[in-house]
Order: C-alpha cells, then structure tokens, then sequence
C-alpha cells in the first residue's frame, strides 16, 4: 500500500502528529491532487486547541475521530477519479477552495445557500500533505506566473477578508473603516480596503510590529487598542464622525465591543474573526440612536477566490510579501507553535511537502 505524510488532528485528544497515511483514492467526480504548498492559519491552531470543532463532519471524520487538517491549499492535478466531467489535465495547477456545499441539505436540493457547508481540513480531510483528494467543482486554474505558495493562501487568508470587506460590509470609496487585527486575515484586509478606495483606513492591534506592518500595507492610521485616549484618537482620524465600518478580523470579544463604540451614524461592525466569545455592545442606546449594524461574516464563496486569481495575476495585489517563511510538512507542529505564539509576528507560514 503507498502511504504519504500528513498533518493529522486527533480530534478527541486534540493530539497534533506528521504521519504516515495511506494515499488516498479520488471517488467519481473528485481529483488526486499533488500539493506545492498548504497555509497555516489561525483557525487551524483553534482546532488544535479545541476553542472550534468540525460543524459538519463527513463520515469518514467521524468515523476515524480524525482529520487531516489544511483549508489553503495550492498544487498540481495527479490524476483523475471515474467520471470527472470538467476539462481538467494531469499536471494542471490548481487551487483548492477552501470548503464545498454539502448537496444534500434543504438549500442545496433547492439550489439556494448550502445550509451545512464542509470546510476542507475541518470537516473533511485537507491539505496539510502530500497528496489530497478534491471534488472537481472545487477547484480553480491558476496561470504559470502565480506561485504556489502565493496561490495557496488566496483560499481564507485573502478571500475571507476580501469577502467581508466587498459583500458583507459594502465598502465604498472614501468611507472610514477601521480594522481590529493586523495578522494573517487583517493585513490582507488593509490593502484589499485600500484597493477598494476606503480613506481613512486605521489599523488597531496591540503589537508594534504588527502596526508598522499594516502601515506598509496602505493603513493611513495604525493605533494600540490598549491606549488610554483609543476613542479620541479614532475621532480625530475620521474628523469626528466615526468609522463607516469596523472590522473584528481578532477573534477578540474586547475588540468587538471596542470596535462597535467607534462607529459613526449608519455605521457597521463586520464580525470576521472567529471566537465563542458573546458580542457585547456598550452604551446600545447610542448604537440604536446611530442606527448601527451588527453583520456576521464567514469564509468566501467561489467567485471571491476566481475574482483574486484574476486581480493578483493582474497585478492589482502582490502577495510576495504575505509569505513570512516555508516551512516542510514534516516540521508542521514547529509552524503551528510558531504561529500561536506570534514568533516573528507571520502573516502567513506556507508548508511544503
């Protein structure tokens, strides 16, 4: 039996191993894909750490109490599974969506909204390996000149910001937005604001560098959430009128609440990071008097990843300085502490098989 490596989470024990597995078979209508390169995201260290679990998991998950984890994922096609209908090549690059409707539930039967949509690497396995399985309508054609690693991380890292800030939050030219969390989601945030046209854009994260970087990526304003005058600070920057939209790209119950009081009239907060945490709003009669917004926000949709392919391939977004380092497969757990104890303050750590 072949076997490859993978990044395997015992969901039970919470037990994270680079093991030895066998190589997966594509089914009808899914693809064998041979990975150039895997992000590493916050959510995969909530996994790790129990604070989030599988919403949806397929049987195979279930069964084994086990996932491979991985939601970024960039590669070539190795081979073809019995009845693949798309026109797609061995050898082709590719990049994987990070998640796929469910066809079964209520809204896919319907063909409306998947109401259990599955995460690659949370519900089923992903692509924290060497090899990994994809049903075909996940996956998008990269051109020659996009990298892997750069491609990789489009899925999440860069469409889930760039989702919230086009569809969820509706940013419009010249409008005030403020972003809580300089990391992985909100660096990516900060120049896909500034490419929409948002001014002023005002980064808000505790760490030195991380504001210094969100001033390299195009925020007009960075300042520490922990300031005594925060409040002030954010009114002076948007002569007095408030944010237009609040982003909580942190996760960060504080952030949120912190978030909602700087929000000027008809203003929005877009809650993007994901927490258990309860959303605490202070001083409601304000926010009702304002007439403000509280808007959930999860993932991206297809068209978001094939609209950035195009926009980075064009130019409009370089990704280069988004990848802080690769790191091997095999050296996943050393990504993963490197990553939850903010080590070199990454954007992104790419694994590589």
């Amino acid at each position: 039996m072949k076997t490859m490596l993978a990044g395997r989470l015992q969901l039970d024990t919470h037990a994270f191993t680079v093991e030895e597995v066998p190589l997966p078979t594509p089914g009808p209508g899914e693809v064998l894909i041979e990975v150039r390169a895997a992000g590493v995201c916050l959510s995969d260290i909530h996994l790790i750490d129990g604070s989030v679990s599988p919403f949806f998991p397929v049987a195979a998950v279930r069964e084994a109490r086990a996932v491979t984890l991985g939601h970024e994922v960039a590669g070539v096609i190795h081979s073809l599974g019995p009845d693949v209908r798309g026109p797609w090549t061995l050898g082709q690059r590719v990049v994987l969506q990070a998640g796929q409707a469910c066809g079964e539930c209520a809204g896919c039967l319907s063909r409306m909204m998947c109401r259990q949509p599955l995460t690659r690497g949370v519900d089923y396995d992903g692509g924290w390996a060497q090899y990994a399985v994809a049903r075909e309508d996940t996956l998008f054609p990269i051109p020659d000149g996009l990298p892997f690693d750069q491609a990789s991380i489009i899925p999440d890292a860069v469409s889930t910001p760039y989702a919230a800030i086009v569809d969820t939050g509706a940013v419009r030219p010249a409008q005030a937005v403020g972003i809580w969390g300089a990391g992985g989601l909100g660096a990516h945030a900060v120049r896909l604001a500034r490419m929409v046209g948002a001014a002023p854009i005002i980064a808000v994260d505790p760490l030195p560098s991380a504001r210094a970087r969100a001033l390299a990526f195009g925020a007009d304003f960075t300042f520490d959430p922990l300031a005594p005058d925060f409040v002030e600070a954010v009114r002076g920057a948007t002569a007095g009128r408030g944010l237009d939209v609040a982003f909580d790209f942190a996760g960060v119950g504080a952030a949120r609440a912190q978030a909602a009081s700087t929000l000027g009239p008809f203003g929005a907060l877009v809650l993007a990071g994901l927490t258990p945490e309860p959303v605490t709003i202070d001083g409601s009669i304000d926010f009702c008097f304002n007439i403000n917004q509280v808007r959930g926000h999860y993932g991206s949709g297809p068209e978001h990843v094939e609209q950035l392919v195009g926009l980075v391939s064009a130019g409009r977004i370089d990704l280069a300085p988004s990848i802080t380092a690769h790191v091997p497969l095999a050296e996943a757990a050393d990504a993963v502490a490197r990553l939850e104890n903010k080590v070199g303050d990454p954007v992104r750590l790419v694994l590589v098989p």
